[in-house]
């Protein structure tokens, strides 16, 4: 593979023989995923591209006859043969282990290839009083210590494994990792339970970690490291994550990918890893140059919420190489629900449910935009569905959660979600979603709670971050509020929500002039986001929210500023018919400068619906606005009493006759109308 390059390749086109050096790199990842016990690998090799080599029926006897021989897969040929000779010697133990693992005997696994070891739980009470701890801060002077420093660590790095294949290896270590994760998952108390504290940690981690860097030290010595295959290498990476040793992990993950670059897993826990798109771009260079790092680039960038041009065009690519995959289908769908378009996000998982009605995985997301949608029939067939496959998936749980949180039924939605984090304690929607479910049910702590487990299981999820603003916001903690507020507006900079919520908090703070920043902030996202060619009367129109105007004049009315609060006002009132005004240009132009991210990139709008309430509907060709609201209304009053101060008796009689006609503050217009009539007549 080493012609592919990162983005130049789909550009090109795939020949014939891209398609099938593809098919044989993807088979072989497959197979030795499997082999691994490391599932779910072939579906994008079953969603390539299919070249059709017969002209006629290929089940015919004539093109059977004249049918070319199959080529074997190249890759599947173990390369090394000391490799080849040990995988040949351990062939009966390995299938013997394989059978274990796959019947989830994980500790039986390990011991078909690994020495005994002392057994979690002892099995005397009468046995000798352990060691004392040596201290867990790491001496001046001492070899460098292991992620899993104080834990019977002496500095010694010698191999303690057995000679043994990387597969076989490899094997024997996941069963025991996995073995420590069904142990601790078995020692966690109930979810959010009075002893749950979420500290239960995996105690066969700093064994598996001293023993893998003493194999790796051997291997670095005698100048084999170039032999590695990559797969022990992940799960390293894997041991270190868990011991918080991320700047370590990612370096072991780089180099995984560039010995395995089609092991999935690798580039998935590499994408856990980056938080921002700082992240992504330092790491990209880093990365081996193939279609593998295209397709992470594109996964890394929904997950980043980049719905950018280019997203989408490298992802029509992979859809040109991968025409049936739903994986790229999903991470569509999901670029479109993040930039708020769920209409056809929606569209898109229900083809994926009719073409795959099996397949649960994502299934979350979905009920998150039928939910939003309030498609509610919908939403209970695709419970119904995802229950009938399987009903202790995390998925299906999330599911009905959703369902009956539709219904308003918290205290069911809550128990589904506490199901699924039961099934996964790391599955993020379901620590998001049941910190939504305890703020409709007033219990902030305990959404307090959700919301932090949601961040620290993924960082980057603007839901959790959000949600921890508004719970602090309940409990009238301004400064709390203010901060996780921030931390969601910088993973979305281009949603007017999260730039609204931290105007108000700097509002409830006093801090007057930065809540009037955010807030115009605010407004250049809401047009960004709302920038559609159907709902707009020419190029560079764009739509502000009136309810963000108004805030902004009144509180530069709070600091007296009576000239900018009724030009803000006169924008208000002008977004009833959408007429274009040169201050909306000066907001966007005010903000731009004051941040170097606003309007620097083209974002895919969200297809927000134009409003009913118009005016002048026998002009086809104009944006009608929202119409008379009960903000627009505010703003005719304020700049109708505005008027009259300043001696503008047409325009104050004007206003306030518009008011009469809305229905809208009658008693008021009718008062200013007395008084326009007074000083009329005093005045003559």
């Amino acid at each position: 593979m080493g012609g592919f390059t990162l983005w130049s390749l789909p550009r090109a086109g795939f020949t014939e023989e891209n398609i099938t050096e593809l098919k044989y790199r993807l088979e072989d990842a497959a197979i030795k995923c499997s082999e691994r016990c490391l599932y779910q690998a072939a579906e994008m090799l079953n969603a390539i591209l299919q070249i059709d080599h017969y002209d006629t029926d290929p089940d015919s006897p004539m093109e059977l006859a004249d049918a070319p021989p199959t080529t074997q897969n190249p890759y599947l040929r173990t390369q090394d043969p000391l490799e080849v000779s040990l995988e040949s010697q351990e062939a009966y133990k390995y299938l013997l282990a394989k059978s274990y693992f796959d019947t989830r005997e994980y500790d039986r696994c390990a011991a078909v290839f690994l020495p005994p070891t002392i057994p979690p739980v002892p099995l005397s009470t009468s046995a000798p009083n352990p060691k004392p701890r040596p201290s867990l801060t790491p001496q001046k002077g001492k070899s460098k210590a292991s992620p899993y420093t104080g834990v019977k660590d002496n500095g010694d790095t010698r191999n303690p494994y057995p000679k043994l294949s990387q597969k076989s290896l490899f094997l024997a270590l996941y069963a025991k990792y996995l073995a420590g994760e069904k142990r601790k998952d078995e020692e966690t108390e109930m979810v959010l339970g009075p002893a749950d504290g979420g500290a239960t940690v995996n105690r066969e981690l700093p064994d598996l970690a001293r023993g893998l860097e003493g194999w790796f030290t051997e291997r670095r010595e005698k100048g084999l490291e170039d032999r590695n295959h990559g797969w022990l290498e992940y799960l390293y990476a894997v041991i270190l994550l868990k011991g918080r040793n991320e700047a370590e992990a990612k370096k072991w993950l780089i180099r995984s990918v560039h010995l395995n670059p089609f092991h999935w897993g690798s580039w998935q826990e590499l994408n856990d890893l980056l938080a921002s798109t700082e992240d992504l771009k330092q790491v990209v260079d880093l990365l081996p140059q193939n279609i593998m790092t295209l397709i992470f680039h594109v996964h890394c960038s929904q997950e980043l919420y980049q719905a950018t041009e280019d997203t989408y065009q490298a992802l029509s690519e992979l859809e040109t190489i991968f025409p049936t995959s739903a994986f790229l289908k999903t991470q569509r769908a999901l670029l479109y629900y993040h930039s708020k378009d769920f209409e056809e996000a929606s569209h898109i998982f229900t083809d994926i449910l009719i073409t795959s009605p099996h397949r649960l995985d994502s299934l979350d997301h979905y009920s998150n935009i039928l939910y939003v949608m309030g498609a509610r029939p919908q939403l209970a067939f695709v419970a119904q569905v995802a229950t009938a496959t399987d009903k202790f998936r995390p998925e299906t749980c999330c599911v009905v959660g959703n369902y009956y949180s539709l219904k308003s039924e918290h205290e069911k939605a809550v128990m589904y979600f506490r199901r699924a984090l039961t099934l996964d304690r790391n599955f993020l929607s379901a620590w998001t979603l049941m910190g939504h479910e305890y703020i409709e049910m007033k219990n902030t702590h305990a959404a307090i709670e959700s919301y932090r487990r949601a961040v620290d299981v993924n960082r980057k999820d603007y839901r959790a971050w959000y949600g921890l603003g508004q719970a602090y916001e309940v409990l009238d903690m301004s400064f709390y509020a203010l901060f996780y507020y921030q931390r969601a507006a910088a993973l979305r900079p281009y949603d007017p929500k999260m730039w609204q919520a931290v105007g108000s908090c700097y509002a409830k703070m006093g801090r007057i002039e930065h809540s009037i920043k955010a807030l115009k902030r605010a407004l250049v996202a809401g047009s960004y986001y709302a920038e559609d060619p159907s709902q707009t009367t020419g190029p560079g129109r764009k739509i502000l929210d009136p309810e963000t105007l108004h805030q902004i004049a009144t509180l530069y009315e709070r600091l007296g500023d009576e000239e900018e609060t009724a030009a803000f006002m006169e924008l208000t009132l002008q977004q009833e018919t959408g007429q274009p005004n040169a201050d909306e240009e000066s907001v966007s132009s005010e903000n731009e400068n004051d941040d170097d991210q606003s309007g620097t990139e083209t974002h895919r709008s969200s297809r927000r619906k134009r409003p009913s309430s118009t005016l002048h509907d026998d002009d086809e060709d104009t944006w009608h606005g929202t119409g008379v609201t009960a903000t627009t209304s505010k703003a005719r009053l304020w700049l109708a009493r505005w008027s009259l101060r300043n001696g503008d008796l047409e325009r104050a009689d004007q206003l306030a006759g518009e008011l009469c006609q809305d229905g809208v503050e009658v008693e008021e217009a009718k008062a200013l109308m007395r008084d326009v009539r007074a000083r009329r007549e005093v005045g003559e």
